[in-house]
């Protein structure tokens, strides 16, 4: 059973991504461990001064939980264009370390059509940078009331545990 991080771009609570997400836990069910990350709100601004030992607590435990997993599934919405700056903070984060790196990583994006392709464009830029292994089969526009999400979010889930 490979483990798959969910992270969350909204620090809203029951925005339709977490919803998402939510769902992404429930049909795994115990095929895959799905865990949720509950610390995007806890995570400091992203400083270089603090990307040092010992780093921040939440920074620590970010860390360690990327690199416990076998893959990264990401649900953000966009802001204005773009990713939500907490989200986009969450990545600063990751950059100064390795954990990421080649991780099997995917993302949905649960947004209207027409909507949320800035948000996913700068995702891929930010995934890129940081040597995240894009998993193509992994990137999908899943709404939440779609009639085929469930299976739909089993291929994205195969896809990432391969």
């Amino acid at each position: 059973m490979g483990e798959v991080l969910l992270l969350c771009g909204s620090v809203r609570k029951g925005s339709s991504n977490e919803a998402m997400l939510r769902l992404v836990q429930d049909v795994a069910g115990e095929t895959y461990s799905a865990v949720f990350y509950e610390g995007l709100g806890d995570l400091p601004h992203f400083n270089p001064d603090l990307d040092v030992d010992p780093l921040p607590e939440a920074v620590a435990g970010l860390r360690a939980a990327i690199a416990r997993a076998d893959a990264v599934l990401v649900c953000t919405p966009e802001y204005a264009g773009t990713l939500p700056g907490s989200f986009k903070n969450l990545l600063d984060w990751t950059v100064g370390g390795t954990e990421i790196c080649d991780k099997p990583t995917g993302w949905i994006n649960a947004a209207n059509p027409g909507r949320g392709e800035g948000a996913v464009a700068t995702l891929r830029t930010v995934l890129e940078y940081t040597g995240a292994g894009i998993v193509e089969e992994a990137c999908a526009r899943i709404a939440i009331a779609d009639p085929d999400a469930r299976e739909r979010i089993t291929e994205v889930l195969r896809a990432l545990v391969r």
